[in-house]
């Protein structure tokens, strides 16, 4: 497993994150089989850095990432806030009081290497820190659905054909631990 260092974001990293997430995420939308959604990319890419900046004006009280560095390459992001609407919505408010962490992105170049159950466990310390039991977590991408469904079990919540016929959207209530 590669070793990472991983630490809060600055602003100085600013740029390169947002490099990162339109990377990831391009590569993401091309392997879902998606990736002529140009317009829901690019709201993706504009909502992840509205996230990275609601965390760097507030000091990581709206919004909190870490990142991932692979010498000074940043290789992965993790982050927790508020619920999203979407859950709210879907779950009928039922986990409103939980954060729910997200972008859980890696490098297309450094996937399956370890790197996300690293992040993952520092934000179980993080939120372990803050007193936080629990949190939820959601998918649409059906990648990432298996690699949840192997970590988390089924989802509490499964919103069948939400993004169309067979794109079902997955919502989980996970309790916090250590996976590695």
């Amino acid at each position: 497993m590669l070793r990472v260092l991983i630490r809060r974001p600055k602003a100085a990293d600013k740029e390169e994150l947002n490099h990162f997430f339109r990377t990831v995420i391009i590569d993401t939308f091309h392997k879902e089989g998606i990736g002529e959604l140009q317009e829901d990319m690019e709201d993706e890419i504009e909502a992840k850095n509205s996230y990275l900046h609601r965390d760097l004006i507030s000091g990581g009280k709206e919004r909190f990432f870490l990142i991932a560095l692979a010498g000074d390459k940043i290789i992965g992001t993790i982050e927790y806030g508020p619920a999203s609407e979407l859950i709210n919505k879907s779950t009928e408010g039922a986990l409103s009081d939980l954060y729910e962490v997200g972008t859980v992105f890696v490098h297309p170049d450094y996937q399956k290497s370890g790197i996300g159950n690293q992040l993952l466990n520092e934000m179980y310390l993080t939120l372990k820190n803050k007193g936080v039991q629990e949190f939820c977590l959601d998918s649409g991408y059906k990648q990432s659905q298996k690699i949840w469904k192997k970590k988390f079990g089924e989802p509490e919540y499964l919103l069948k054909d939400y993004w169309g016929t067979g794109a079902h959207h997955m919502i989980w209530r996970v309790r916090v631990h250590f996976i590695i």
